[in-house]
């Protein structure tokens, strides 16, 4: 009965002036994130600038902003995830990074099972007619446990740890034949490379040895002889020597032509 309400309540909502695209919130349609991971929700909205009142137009302020879970309009006193009026914020892991003017973005640090839901973005103004929710919300599936892999990345000298899960941000460690690396992000930039830095790279997301990835094997070739660097100055010292020789070859001749009386 419960589900049956709420589908006559979407349908509803979907005949109010938003319908008629004056009340838009544009965001993702479904989205996969990794447990531990940051994700972020691009958001953006409008909403009615002015009302007709007694016959005069009216500029519409917006007074409440609210992002809730699992619920078909984000009304009263819904649980919400962030509400722009509320002193104490229902989960400190959302972040609201939009304002009441049009961004609607949502960031979700430390990802966890709990985030995987519907939410929806609702917008309270002081006219009736300016206030909605913006329908059907975002499906956010979250996976856990899901091994990384390693790819090339679109930068020159680099490799990227990536999931089959979408994701913005992962803080992950690297390894090289079992020894962890430094670097924390996604992407490991290997500039410069020498023969030190072949070996089998893996990687996984923090404090996570489940997600660990399988081996990519790197074999970075050592200059052949290590004496590559002399080349152009062999070349130099030689030619000096030819020409010496050659100069040599001149003087005599020419001495040799002048004793026995031939003109030069």
């Amino acid at each position: 009965m419960a589900r049956r309400d709420e589908s006559l309540l979407l349908c509803f909502m979907l005949l109010l002036p938003g319908a008629a695209g004056l009340l838009v919130v544009n965001h993702p349609g479904p989205v996969c994130g990794v447990k531990g991971s940051t994700l972020t929700l691009p958001c953006t909205f409008s909403t009615l600038k002015s009302v007709s009142e007694g016959g005069r137009e009216v500029l519409v302020k917006i007074q409440r902003v609210v992002w809730c879970q699992n619920h078909a309009i984000c009304q009263g006193s819904t649980p919400s995830v962030y509400d722009s009026e509320s002193e104490r914020r229902s989960n400190p892991r959302y972040r609201y990074l939009g304002d009441k003017e049009g961004n609607c973005t949502l960031q979700i640090t430390d990802l966890q099972e709990t985030d995987d839901a519907t939410l929806r973005f609702r917008v309270e103004a002081d006219h009736s007619s300016a206030t909605f929710t913006g329908l059907p919300g975002v499906r956010v599936t979250v996976r856990d446990g899901i091994p990384m892999q390693i790819k090339n990345s679109s930068e020159a000298d680099a490799l990227l740890c990536t999931a089959l899960c979408t994701f913005h941000h992962l803080e992950v460690t690297w390894f090289r034949d079992g020894h962890a690396l430094p670097q924390s992000g996604p992407s490991l930039r290997l500039s410069a490379l020498t023969a030190k830095d072949s070996g089998n790279y893996t990687c996984a997301l923090k404090d996570d040895p489940r997600t660990t990835s399988l081996p990519y094997s790197l074999q970075v070739e050592a200059a052949g002889g290590g004496g590559g660097h002399l080349l152009p100055l062999i070349v130099s010292v030689v030619g000096g020597v030819l020409l010496a020789v050659a100069l040599l070859l001149f003087c005599i001749l020419r001495r040799y032509f002048i004793t026995s009386g031939f003109k030069i």
